[in-house]
């Protein structure tokens, strides 16, 4: 069932953006597994739209990587691969720690207090073990300093590459990620963050290393998830 949040909720500016939307908060919460077919039909009903629209939702989907679209058979939603996997992480790595680089020459005070909060947010979290709220604090962590790069084909490219990032992870109903770990690199990021002129050099091969670290992290769980 694609999820019912009335802020989620269909509006008519930019119909097929908005169903993209949702329909892609529905494949990465599990609610479309991979390679299930979006049926047109059972979604024009859902949404009381036309087929135009959903065909752009589809369209949009595609694009993020999130659905294939194949001529008279219809749209599906993508398997993962370990590949693909293999092959998205490095990469968002490296970008990453580029944004972080640019970051530090950007930061402002406010900026600062707003990532150290949400640090803070994710210490409280970890030793909870409350997995949702360490990553939403985890998320914003990241966007803030991404946000701070100034550089848009940077950002774009980021959003559809950790996007996907949160996709392989729900895909395979994984987060066993060492919390305290995890907290650990984010806490010496934070700190190269406050000291500018210590970071240069250091902060874009931390945050490489840290998103390099998940990558072996999640792999190992794939190990096991395979074996079953």
């Amino acid at each position: 069932m694609v999820p019912s949040n009335p802020e989620l909720a269909v509006r008519p500016v930019g119909l097929g953006v908005q169903i993209a939307e949702i329909l892609k908060i529905a494949i990465l919460e599990g609610e479309f597994k991979g390679g299930e077919q979006l049926v047109e039909q059972d979604l024009q009903a859902r949404f009381g739209v036309s087929r135009s629209p959903l065909r752009e939702a589809f369209r949009e989907l595609e694009k993020l990587g999130l659905a294939d679209i194949i001529p008279r058979r219809g749209t599906f939603v993508r398997r993962i691969s370990r590949k693909d996997i293999e092959d998205s992480f490095p990469v968002r790595a490296a970008l990453e720690g580029l944004a972080a680089e640019l970051a530090c020459r950007n930061m402002s005070k406010d900026v600062l207090k707003n990532m150290s909060l949400q640090l803070e947010q994710m210490k409280v979290a970890a030793e909870n073990r409350d997995t949702e709220n360490y990553y939403s604090s985890h998320l914003r962590f990241h966007q803030m300093f991404i946000e701070c790069s100034q550089n848009e084909l940077l950002k774009s490219t980021l959003e559809t590459l950790r996007m996907q990032s949160l996709w392989h992870r729900f895909s395979y109903r994984y987060y066993q990620e060492d919390f305290e770990k995890s907290y650990g690199y984010h806490q010496k990021i934070m700190q190269l963050f406050e000291n500018p002129d210590e970071a240069q050099g250091k902060i874009g091969k931390l945050v490489e290393t840290h998103i390099n670290v998940a990558l072996d992290s999640f792999l190992a769980y794939l190990e096991t998830f395979e074996g079953d």
